[in-house]
């Protein structure tokens, strides 16, 4: 199984850049996830290639035209392939785990929409847009980060595209709850000790142990999902 993006964007590199380290790039390099990126600049008709203007009736800052949307959209979708087209922004529902989960097996094509400047005429959302995805309750310079955040969580549900298959399912938000703490090497330092019991070998032990300080880390930081996952908690 795979995942497949688009990308629509003024600043192509932001994107690249970020998919060439680590996970991401293993990903891409092994066929487990396919990104492509569009410039948006490239569907412009004018010799400046903009792709903003004033907004009607009054206000500050630039809004980011129609025109090269509807140009880019429907050449992007001429090869025919399914695709839902997600605009990036604060009015978007909230981006979390069970919408990663939603959309990385929703078996369609992604086509992410990154916006700018003061936002994006009416129009797009109302003829192209399929869904709308927020990443937090604050504003962003654009929509890039917001389409990475997607893309590299996504990707970490992938079989095979972490080291450990298992990291993924004891991700905090993949059970539900926060996750456990987590030591390694040294055994001690400035004073402060691994919990014996991770040491102990007592496999049964540790992992109630684990279950334990998950649920208490959660209980403490954050109460909301207790109740929001009470009854589906280990």
């Amino acid at each position: 199984m795979s995942l497949y993006f688009d990308v629509l964007t003024i600043f192509p590199q932001i994107i690249l850049s970020y998919l060439q380290e680590s996970i991401l790039k293993r990903a891409l390099d092994r066929g487990i996830v396919d990104v492509k990126v569009y410039n948006l600049r490239d569907y412009t008709m004018d010799k400046h290639k903009n792709v903003d203007d004033y907004p009607y009736g009054g206000g500050p800052g630039m809004v980011m035209k129609v025109e090269p949307f509807y140009r880019a959209i429907k050449d992007i979708k001429a090869d025919g392939i399914e695709r839902t087209v997600v605009m990036l922004t604060p009015q978007g529902r909230t981006f979390n785990q069970a919408i990663a989960k939603e959309l990385a097996f929703c078996n369609k094509r992604l086509l992410l929409l990154c916006g700018r400047y003061e936002g994006i005429d009416e129009r797009v959302r109302d003829l192209l847009v399929d869904d709308e995805i927020s990443i937090g309750d604050y504003v962003l310079t654009g929509g890039e980060l917001p389409a990475l955040v997607m893309i590299d969580s996504m990707t970490r549900l992938m079989p095979d595209a972490l080291g450990d298959e298992g990291s993924a399912l004891q991700d905090s938000f993949s059970t539900g709850i926060l996750d456990f703490p987590h030591y390694t090497r040294p055994a001690e330092f400035m004073g402060l000790k691994v919990p014996d019991v991770l040491i102990s070998g007592n496999h049964k032990a540790i992992e109630m142990w684990r279950k334990e300080e998950a649920l208490k880390r959660t209980l403490e930081r954050r109460p909301d999902l207790i109740q929001k996952h009470k009854g589906a908690l280990p």
